[in-house]
């Protein structure tokens, strides 16, 4: 009986992903338009999340060493400004899996978010000022630095691909960890020429360990804080995950022609 139930769970979700595939070769949305993903200037998580809230907020982009446009965000306490930020740097890079249906109100604000899409760095700034970590560090003098991978709502799209490429998606944790959170690493560390805290979540924590062994990524950090902290799978035991990778979900998705897991689209 479990085991019909994980067969079923999972042709459901390639049925899914391959709908979502379908439809997307169809899409005429501006967001499509190859190398550049346009953005209309509200468009941000600056202007989602942070503004509303009360807190100067300014967006970065960086391109990683294989082409990818990054969003970093730069924030700072509502009393300060940014461009008098006394405390050192801190980036926040989120983990794996953020899409979670939520439905958030904060009365002294009356902020209210219905069943938003948690697609990146806006993990940070979810709840009040006084319980979201993103805040709370630049209310105490943190230089807040916000990191969104590839892929993800907040980033950019590539110098040369298209999100329709296959090769647009060719890519692990690995150059998450080498490519992305290292060359964010490396422009914050040349807007402020200061060594930088970093706080990782599940998937940001293997990325920063393995980031961390590049000897100038090392030198560029002062200290981290590793949220959820993950090296390796080697101890799952739950059945349903287990199933999961014997059934060798990724050749069958590969086989169906879908090469993209577009958080976007959730």
């Amino acid at each position: 009986m479990a085991r019909s139930m994980v067969v079923v769970a999972v042709l459901s979700f390639l049925l899914y992903l391959f709908a979502s595939q379908i439809a997307a070769q169809f899409s005429v949305s501006p967001t499509r338009i190859p190398n550049l993903r346009p953005r209309l200037p509200n468009d941000t998580l600056c202007a989602h999340l942070i503004h509303p809230a009360g807190y100067p907020c300014s967006e970065h982009t960086v391109e990683t060493r294989d082409g990818y446009l990054l969003a970093l965000q730069r924030v700072s306490s509502s009393t300060g400004n940014i461009s008098k930020q006394g405390g050192p740097p801190v980036l926040l890079q989120h983990g794996l899996f953020l899409v979670n249906s939520l439905s958030l109100k904060e009365k002294k604000r009356k902020r209210k978010i219905g069943m938003s899409r948690v697609k990146g760095g806006d993990v940070w700034f979810l709840d009040s000022p006084e319980q979201s970590l993103g805040f709370i560090l630049a209310d105490h003098g943190f230089d807040v630095w916000v990191g969104n991978v590839r892929g993800t709502r907040w980033s950019h799209g590539h110098i040369s691909l298209s999100e329709k490429d296959k090769d647009f998606w060719d890519w692990s944790w690995q150059e998450l960890a080498l490519h992305d959170l290292a060359d964010m690493i490396r422009y914050i560390n040349s807007i402020t020429k200061s060594k930088i805290f970093v706080v990782g979540h599940s998937q940001g924590t293997i990325m920063s360990l393995a980031a961390f062994t590049q000897p100038d990524i090392v030198e560029m950090v002062e200290a981290a804080a590793l949220l959820c902290p993950i090296s390796y799978l080697g101890h799952i035991t739950a059945p349903f995950v287990r199933r999961m990778v014997n059934m060798h979900l990724d050749q069958m998705i590969l086989a169906m022609g879908i090469h993209e897991l577009n958080f976007r689209r959730f």
